[in-house]
């Protein structure tokens, strides 16, 4: 049986369907196993995750140090700032290089894993800096800005379409309701 991520309680459905008792981790587990044994599936559900939170996490921390509040600070080594997007781009360089090395396409499951959410990472990273490398002009707080918006959109959109554990979320709700309601 293969080794699944453990669900952490109290996050979304899965979460809510653990603290409430209506599933165990064990099934969780379980339906986690049938539902992502193909690892193109399963790398695919977790670069939408780690996109999605990596961008969540990134404008989370723009906002803070726009409003200067938190520990946070603009990377400028010798006064030149360093977009978060060259994070990205080198996390996206990275993973392709591995994936020619076939590193994370082969049968090692946590190679996979890893580099699918460095990818979706990466990705965030970038694409959440569109408008920056679109315009070739620091407009993250401008109007232009929201073409990073609609980037990020687009692409988490494509990423959301192709995970194909529609049917692990599905049939996780409905064991929770019929079978420990």
């Amino acid at each position: 049986m293969l080794a699944a991520p453990r669900p952490v309680a109290g996050g979304g459905p899965i979460g809510a369907a653990i603290v409430s008792g209506m599933l165990t981790a064990r099934e969780v587990h379980d339906l986690y196993c049938e539902h992502f044994e193909d690892r193109r599936k399963e790398r695919q559900l977790l670069s939408t995750a780690s996109f999605f939170v990596t961008f969540a996490a990134v404008r989370a921390i723009t906002h803070a140090i726009r409003a200067e509040r938190g520990p946070f600070k603009n990377i400028t080594p010798g006064g030149r700032h360093i977009h978060h997007m060259t994070f990205g781009i080198t996390g996206l360089l990275t993973v392709g290089y591995l994936w020619l090395l076939e590193i994370g396409i082969d049968e090692h499951r946590n190679a996979s894993r890893l580099t699918s959410i460095a990818y979706g990472s990466g990705a965030a990273l970038t694409l959440d800096e569109f408008a920056l490398w679109l315009n070739l002009a620091d407009d993250y707080w401008n109007k232009q800005g929201r073409e990073s918006i609609d980037a990020v959109v687009l692409f988490g959109s494509l990423l959301s379409l192709s995970v194909l554990g529609k049917s692990f979320f599905a049939e996780l709700v409905h064991r929770s309701r019929a079978g420990h309601g």
